[in-house]
């Protein structure tokens, strides 16, 4: 038991100590008890399952299997299951009403038709060349294993057979480019837009806008990423690039996935581009059917030039003049059918927009070309001169008084901080994690009395939620509790202390994002972990360097971690798929792919594929539409 880890499912066989008790609160009910080995013990819980008090106290030794939460060092077992023998057991998603023993009954009865319903959807040659077992086989595996390597084998042959579509995909998006918009930006015009800024670039900044430049002068549409760690400036070449289109007389759209980063774009854009006599307009779902109107209206007749928003950007309905460069703010949070979708609103028979895509997600280059092999890579990886390291503590819930300590420090030195929860409200079966509006009323009554303190989080009301971020921005209110809805769009560069509650929750790679809010002005700023000690947070702590945080992802957890399971909007890959559980893998896919296209004798095999990729990019463009 005291080698369970958070967040993993386990069996144990455990001895019960003391009786089962069940208590309610309204409709809820709840059975808890308290079981032991040699290692120690765990307590255990059991939601809406009353008679499970009698099944508990009518024995002494159970097998039980379930997800295990730890906080500091207690353990808890969420909903286990009693096991009467060990065995590899299926864990369905929930469905309402049927208990997973049914649900597992009924799978049972379906694989009996396996061979006559699922017909096998790999080439026999790629299958014994790269040792996979088959569809019908692999699926009886997951769901009926005798033994782990089984399901390892299993688990290989559809990571495999994801990869290889994904690389499908990505090489006809490439193979198809179409001619693009000719648009002239010389280094004299490059040179004119980098000394209209208030800063100095950097060399990283300026050699990406030329690389961009040289993309949209040249035959074909652009399609290019640039890569950058957090405060590289990704946005100071994003809004070059489309003064150079705007200049040219083309409509530019940049699309991010949030409304409060698309608000912060707009707001710091705006005045820029109409200065130089362009029109620059916002559009976001949450507009008044009254604005989108008029939004729609800007976008047909040409009257805006630059236009910035969410998803709303490609929602039925919205047409524009002459669109040629869409820019996707944070790519890892759109997949493959939004950025068509943007393009499609652009393109022509014989030309298409061109695309520049943005990543704050630093991935190793050689994974990057992987992933997203239909793109040209830039990679941004200097800083601004004059910014000062995040410096990054863990720090252990019995060290929480000096850090408030610290905090009110900090906050009697006119500087401000966030306060990161990943949770909005208390949860019953999360009970120890820190919520965000409790946490705040508790703050604001207790030790943060003097100061004022705001909240914000995903599902506010964008009308509070942008006057929770207004009072923060403005200096109104000192500390900002909040949900990682401030991971992006929210620049304060007064904010010089994080404190992130219940972090080893989170992967590294959103850690370093989140880290990114601080550092942004000219004090020495802090990002205190709270979390018992562990190497994989220990990497924050030795390095600011985003991408040496990706590189330790790799090694620690395979490229899952580092692309991130919190998937907004549908990708080929879904979020957290085996495909992404092994480098190995993802290479060996990828170099079949290339060994398929270019080989004359095998165009048949490879046509195959390719229709399985084109059919499931078909499904999933048909779901993005934004009404």
């Amino acid at each position: 038991m005291a080698e369970a880890e958070h967040g993993a499912k386990a069996t144990m066989q455990l001895l019960r100590e003391g009786e089962a008790r069940l208590s309610r609160h309204g409709k809820l009910s709840r059975v808890t008890c308290t079981f032991a080995d040699d290692t120690g013990k765990v307590s255990a819980v059991w939601f809406n399952q009353p008679y499970m008090r009698n099944v508990l106290n009518n024995g002494t030794r159970f097998t039980l299997h379930g997800l295990v939460e730890v906080h500091g060092r207690s353990r808890k077992l969420m909903n286990p299951s009693i096991e009467k023998e060990l065995r590899i057991v299926p864990v369905y998603k929930p469905i309402e009403g049927l208990p997973q023993k049914t649900h597992e009954t009924l799978v049972m009865q379906a694989l009996e038709y396996a061979e006559q319903v699922c017909a096998e959807t790999l080439p026999q040659d790629v299958i014994e060349k790269h040792q996979l077992c088959s569809n019908v086989w692999a699926i009886r595996a997951l769901h009926a294993p005798a033994s782990m390597e089984d399901v390892v084998r299993a688990q290989r042959r559809f990571a495999f057979e994801q990869m290889l579509l994904y690389q499908a995909a990505v090489r006809m998006m490439k193979d198809v480019r179409k001619k693009g918009f000719h648009v002239e930006g010389g280094s004299a015009v490059q040179r004119e837009y980098w000394n209209a800024l208030p800063f100095k670039p950097t060399g990283a900044q300026e050699r990406t806008l030329n690389e961009i430049a040289l993309d949209l002068s040249g035959q074909n549409a652009m399609a290019r990423m640039v890569q950058g760690d957090v405060g590289s400036g990704k946005t100071a070449v994003a809004m070059g690039a489309m003064l150079l289109c705007a200049r040219a007389g083309y409509q530019c759209a940049l699309m991010a996935p949030t409304e409060i980063l698309a608000r912060q774009h707009y707001e710091g854009m705006k005045a820029f581009f109409e200065q130089r006599g362009f029109g620059c307009g916002l559009l976001l779902g949450s507009m008044s059917a009254k604005e989108r109107k008029e939004a729609r209206r800007c976008l047909e007749t040409g009257e805006w030039r630059i236009a910035i928003g969410t998803h709303a950007l490609i929602s039925k309905g919205v047409v524009y003049q002459n669109l040629g460069l869409c820019v996707t703010d944070e790519q890892h949070r759109f997949g493959v059918a939004q950025r068509t979708a943007l393009l499609n609103k652009g393109s022509n028979d014989e030309c298409s927009p061109h695309l520049l895509v943005m990543s704050a997600t630093p991935i190793p280059r050689s994974l990057a070309l992987v992933m997203f092999g239909d793109l040209d890579i830039s990679i941004m990886d200097e800083l601004p001169p004059g910014r000062l390291p995040v410096t990054t503590r863990i720090v252990g819930e019995e060290k929480r008084e000096g850090m408030y300590g610290f905090l009110k420090k900090e906050l009697d030195e006119g500087r401000q901080a966030y306060i990161v929860c990943s949770l909005v409200d208390e949860s019953e079966t999360t009970e120890e994690l820190k919520a965000a509006r409790p946490h705040a009323e508790a703050l604001q009554n207790g030790i943060l009395q003097p100061y004022r303190v705001g909240l914000t989080y995903g599902s506010q009301p964008a009308k509070e939620k942008e006057e929770a971020l207004h009072a923060f921005a403005s200096g109104e209110t000192q500390v900002l509790v909040a949900t990682t809805v401030i991971e992006v769009g929210v620049n304060v560069p007064n904010a010089s202390l994080m404190i992130i509650e219940d972090a080893d929750r989170y992967g590294l790679a959103q850690l370093h994002q989140l880290r990114g809010r601080v550092g942004r002005g000219t004090a020495q700023s802090w990002c205190f972990l709270m979390a018992q000690s562990n190497e994989r947070l220990r990497t924050l702590v030795r390095t600011n360097d985003g991408f040496e945080v990706a590189r330790a992802d790799l090694e620690q957890r395979g490229p899952g971690e580092l692309l991130g399971t919190r998937q907004h909007g549908e990708t080929l890959i879904p979020g957290g798929a085996a495909a992404f559980g092994s480098m190995q893998l993802l290479y060996e896919a990828a170099h079949c792919a290339e060994e398929l296209q270019n080989d004359p004798l095998r165009q048949e095999t490879w046509h195959a594929i390719t229709q399985q990729a084109v059919q499931l990019i078909g499904r999933l463009s048909d779901r993005v539409s934004i009404s």
